[in-house]
């Protein structure tokens, strides 16, 4: 009974664990100016991602790969008010129980609005979005205004394909949207993500406690040594003074 409630903290701490995690690490690119009216990058519906507002659920859509899609449907995220230079890493944590490869990639904002096939795929994603609001849609121009804000943004594309097989064909044909938790990770010193510092922090106070309690354990160890030792030595010489 008295392990049960031992237990019981850290059963309250404990959350879901996601199993699979999938990864990219980039650079905060040089800020441009980002249009702060119509077209802006408001107007393509897309959810964000920001270091204040560093974690996000979503249902992502998948697909089974074909000869045009390869790597799965894509899903468009906004990697907002990053530091130039700065190291960052974006991770994707979904549940074993929904197998699913993901391919995640960055693009700078003048890439993708240069590149037919990237503008193509994020105006694919955009445009169902801004009709659920009931917003138009309108695509992005590159930025020209000099008095526009300055912002150091990024496209954050997401490939998802079905990685499983079924006897059901439904679940073949259309398979079901994939929980899973996005993040966005700055670096520290360009070294470590951030995530890790409370980690290091628990490893670091673990070894000192450590090294501590060893030191004490040894000093004690010895005392105990040089008393059992000096008591068998005077033992000694009582016997030898008797045989005399």
């Amino acid at each position: 009974m008295r392990s049960r409630f031992l237990t019981l903290p850290f059963l309250c701490w404990s959350q879901k664990a996601l199993a699979n995690v999938e990864k990219t690490i980039f650079l905060g690119p040089t800020p441009i100016p980002i249009p702060s009216a119509n077209p802006s990058l408001d107007a393509l519906h897309l959810d964000d991602l920001s270091p204040t507002a560093s974690s996000r659920k979503v249902q992502l859509e998948s697909q089974f790969p074909t000869d045009t899609h390869p790597l799965g449907i894509s899903t468009w995220l906004l990697l907002k008010d990053l530091e130039e230079g700065r190291r960052y890493e974006v991770r994707i944590c979904w549940a074993a129980t929904q197998p699913t490869s993901f391919t995640l990639r960055t693009h700078e904002l003048d890439a993708v609005l240069e590149t037919p096939d990237l503008i193509t795929s994020l105006w694919a994603y955009s445009t169902p979005r801004a009709e659920k609001s009931g917003k138009p849609s309108r695509k992005p121009d590159p930025p020209k205004a000099a008095e526009d804000e300055l912002a150091s943004t990024l496209f954050l594309e997401i490939l998802a394909a079905a990685d499983y097989f079924t006897a059901n064909a439904t679940l073949m044909r259309h398979p079901p949207l994939v929980n899973a938790e996005l993040i966005l990770d700055p670096f520290l010193f360009n070294i470590i993500p951030r995530s890790l510092l409370p980690t290091i922090g628990l490893i670091a106070i673990v070894a000192i406690v450590s090294y501590i309690l060893a030191r004490w354990i040894t000093s004690q160890l010895r005392g105990i040594i040089a008393a059992s030792v000096g008591g068998d030595t005077q033992h000694k010489k009582r016997t030898t003074k008797k045989k005399q």
